[in-house]
């Protein structure tokens, strides 16, 4: 007999400590309730990471997103203002905004005609003459609310959602000190990886358990023996000291600096910190085996002398990626098999797991109590 949701969500217990605590079932990252539970009470509910301040820096400067099946676009404003829409065309639900990234004056949509101000206001009506109680103000794009914190721009579905700051927590405070608007946008590069989205997470919250095995050049580096695992509300870091070596001589000139920081933020944003580099990873969610990662990079020098250098480090962290594709997809098929249903934690290593599954848990249990 088919379980139902509530009876998958009870497959996992969020209450137990790390030490007795087993990761989430496998249905977690099959199952296609699970994924529209997701949607609804995770990346509907919660403030997801959707692009950077620069993409938006000057009036009309827009980019567009999809989040989890809701496409948006992100504008500035002729006032200034930056704000969100629902890229969804309020006549026949046709995207209003097709390219990726630009620059406009207003919003057409390019099946009709309709055409929006940058405010989402409804400002022409092609052929509408005659169209009886048509109330054009309630007619504008539907807004999401957005709000900036650093390099990022952030959007939430949820009406009643605590500021970003709160959802934040002690977080800006703690990366202040790294002193991020030194850092300035080189490069974006994406993945699309055949496994679900919680997969990568979990293979990035390992707390670094799989990095002698599986990454030796960045292993070559990093100083595991120390490496440290710390959670807050809403983020895990994950750090270790920087070690010099000759064993893998593009890890030594493009990692270096005391420490390596990795941010984790809730439920699939990270930030990675190395001396005068940083990349961040967004993980968008396409089915429940595909995923999007998204790698944006930053340097302290973006001048044209430093683009052999920053393109050398870009190549590292491909290097890097290829490795936790092949591992995030291997993972994604043996999820399938009759022979794991779920597994147990590292209390030394993957302490970080097991706060996003927790988290996950508590979000998704909103979705299971609404299906009884």
């Amino acid at each position: 007999m088919t379980q139902s949701l509530a009876e998958l969500l009870d497959l996992y217990n969020a209450a137990a400590p790390l030490e007795d605590a087993y990761t989430i079932p496998a249905p977690w990252y099959l199952d296609r309730r699970i994924e529209q539970a997701e949607r609804e009470e995770v990346f509907g509910a919660n403030w997801i990471a959707v692009g950077r301040i620069d993409q938006v820096a000057v009036d009309g400067q827009f980019f567009t997103v999809e989040i989890a099946g809701e496409p948006l676009v992100v504008v500035r404003g002729s006032d200034g203002e930056l704000r969100a829409f629902f890229n969804v065309c309020r006549h026949h639900a046709a995207a209003v905004v097709n390219a990726p990234f630009g620059t406009l004056q207003q919003l057409r949509c390019p099946y009709h005609g309709w055409t929006y101000g940058l405010d989402g206001s409804l400002k022409g009506v092609p052929e509408f003459a005659g169209v009886r109680n048509f109330d054009r103000e309630a007619n504008g794009l539907i807004p999401v609310r957005v709000e900036t914190w650093e390099h990022f721009v952030f959007v939430t579905f949820n009406p009643s959602a605590a500021a970003l700051i709160a959802f934040l927590g002690d977080l800006p405070g703690r990366i202040a000190t790294l002193d991020l608007s030194n850092l300035h946008f080189f490069a974006r590069k994406t993945y699309t990886l055949a496994c679900n989205w919680k997969v990568y997470v979990d293979n990035y919250l390992d707390g670094g358990y799989h990095v002698p095995h599986l990454h030796k050049g960045l292993n070559s580096v990093l100083d595991y023996k120390e490496y440290t695992i710390e959670n807050s509300e809403h983020y895990s870091l994950q750090s270790s000291p920087m070690v010099s070596s000759e064993e893998h001589e593009s890890f030594a000139a493009t990692r270096t600096g005391d420490r390596a920081y990795y941010y984790w933020l809730y439920p699939n944003f990270m930030i990675n910190i190395y001396e005068g580099v940083m990349d961040t990873n967004l993980v968008l969610p396409l089915a429940t085996d595909r995923c999007l990662v998204q790698f944006d990079f930053f340097f302290k020098d973006v001048s044209n002398g430093a683009r052999p250098a920053n393109t050398k480090s870009v190549a590292v962290s491909d290097r890097i990626q290829d490795e936790d594709v092949d591992i995030c997809e291997s993972v994604q098929r043996g999820l399938r098999s009759r022979a794991y249903r779920m597994g147990r934690l590292s209390m030394r290593r993957e302490g970080g797991e097991h706060l996003f599954h927790r988290l996950l848990a508590a979000d998704l249990r909103r979705a299971g109590n609404s299906s009884c």
